[in-house]
């Protein structure tokens, strides 16, 4: 004769140690969420709302084998100054050429043809970044 299992009656006895633990699980993990979130949306907030100078290259032209020549677009507040650094490439990702722009324009967007020196022939040119100073 095998006996029946049965379960428990509900409410009798309180919950059981695997609900508690799940319970626990789910306040810690809700709570790491929530911070996660947090600084996500921090981060984000502060890369787009703390950049107050941008720039995108919209395209380049070698010149000459000792020469590279930018357009750039640049994006401010009116009354910032900022700099940006540009870089001109190799074929094999070696930098032959970097050159600072200060921007002091009162414009809030600026287009711009830059020459930067090279050493040898460059075939890419990489926008570092861009402060305001």
């Amino acid at each position: 004769m095998a006996a029946a299992s049965q379960p428990l009656p509900e409410g009798r006895y309180g919950r059981t140690a695997d609900q508690r633990a799940d319970r626990k699980l789910k306040i810690i993990g809700s709570v790491l969420g929530v911070g996660l979130l947090g600084v996500v949306g921090w981060i984000g907030y502060d890369y787009v709302g703390g950049q107050s100078v941008s720039a995108e290259v919209i395209k380049f032209k070698v010149v000459s084998a000792k020469a590279v020549e930018v357009h750039l677009e640049v994006r401010k507040d009116k009354g910032e100054t900022g700099v940006c650094t540009l870089r001109a490439l190799e074929t094999g990702g070696d930098e032959v050429g970097r050159k600072d722009v200060r921007f002091e324009q009162r414009k809030g967007r600026i287009d711009e043809l830059i020459t930067v020196q090279t050493t040898s022939r460059a075939t890419a040119v990489d926008l570092v970044g861009c402060k305001s100073v």
